[in-house]
């Protein structure tokens, strides 16, 4: 009698597992941005992310909450998360509005000002799996990422000076290109 209710248990977890698999490699499954999502998708995305969250080390920033570096990260937001997540009193781009899941509008409601500086900067660090948020550790210096994770953070709290400078063209850097050496092959 044991024995058959274990056999039973591991036919009917081998049916589920297959039954899944048969539903993912068929192509049943949304994979478009606008098919609706799988029921509980989003609550498990959530629970997912909150738990690894609760897991990481809760660092202080690494730079003040001030308006320098307010001003900083306003230019650094501009020119690598403005164009998903909106600007203060700006209509959602085209991009955003194509993506699923919808990115979060920073500036507008709560956004992120709830969150902890460190959280932000993580999220912004390391990215968010199957969220289209990328990862800017390599791209971005550590400042950088602590300044924008320090704005978002005092978001409702910013001076008209910062709000004016998040809707300013983006500073374009007078740098010149990179030079590139072209090597011959022979």
């Amino acid at each position: 009698m044991f024995k058959a209710l274990i056999v039973g248990i591991i036919l009917g977890a081998a049916l589920a597992l297959g039954g899944l698999w048969l539903y993912f490699s068929s192509g049943r499954a949304p994979v478009a941005v606008t098919d609706p999502p799988l029921p509980f998708e989003r609550k498990l995305a959530h629970a997912s992310l909150d738990a690894h969250l609760d897991r990481q080390q809760h660092t202080d920033p690494a730079v003040p909450a001030d308006e320098t570096n307010f001003l900083a990260g306003a230019e650094v937001y501009k020119q690598n998360c403005a164009v998903c997540h909106g600007l203060p009193g700006a209509a959602p781009t085209n991009i955003s509005q194509g993506m699923y899941p919808k990115p979060p509008e920073l500036f507008k409601g709560t956004g992120v000002t709830d969150d902890p500086a460190w959280e932000t900067y993580w999220k912004a660090a390391h990215g968010i799996r199957l969220t289209g948020m990328p990862g800017f550790q390599t791209r971005l210096t550590e400042t950088q990422l602590w300044q924008v994770a320090q704005l978002l953070a005092n978001a409702d709290k910013i001076s008209p000076a910062v709000k004016s400078a998040m809707t300013a063209p983006p500073a374009i850097s007078m740098a010149p290109p990179p030079s590139v050496t072209v090597v011959p092959t022979k």
